[in-house]
């Protein structure tokens, strides 16, 4: 919530931009998970081409659901650490308080 109204769309977030850039590390570590993740997917997509076991196919899923969800948490920690703590630090703390528990809200689900 931000000014008494449920915020929903990307575009209405406080920054388009994190306040502290990303370092090339930080990206590449997100960026390897993400493809990790991406090869599991068409891994399960040939699972199924080949009629593989739906026990096995649905361990593949939780195992991605979890992978996103650590990266997820990944990104959100450091979302916390800089664009959270600056908001604090410049009076903005309440506003960016309501955008992280709004976005954790969807992220939980």
């Amino acid at each position: 919530m931000r000014n008494g109204k449920e915020v929903t769309k990307l575009g209405e977030y406080m920054h388009d931009q994190p306040v502290v850039p990303r370092t090339k590390d930080e990206k590449d570590a997100v960026v390897n998970r993400l493809k990790r993740i991406e090869g599991q997917v068409r891994g399960i997509q040939k699972m199924v081409e080949e009629d593989r076991y739906c026990i096995d196919i649905l361990v593949q899923i939780s195992a991605i659901n979890a992978a996103l969800k650590k990266v997820g948490f990944s990104v959100a920690e450091r979302h916390t650490k800089h664009c959270v703590s600056d908001a604090i630090q410049t009076g903005k703390g309440y506003e960016a308080i309501d955008e992280l528990m709004e976005i954790m809200k969807q992220f939980s689900k």
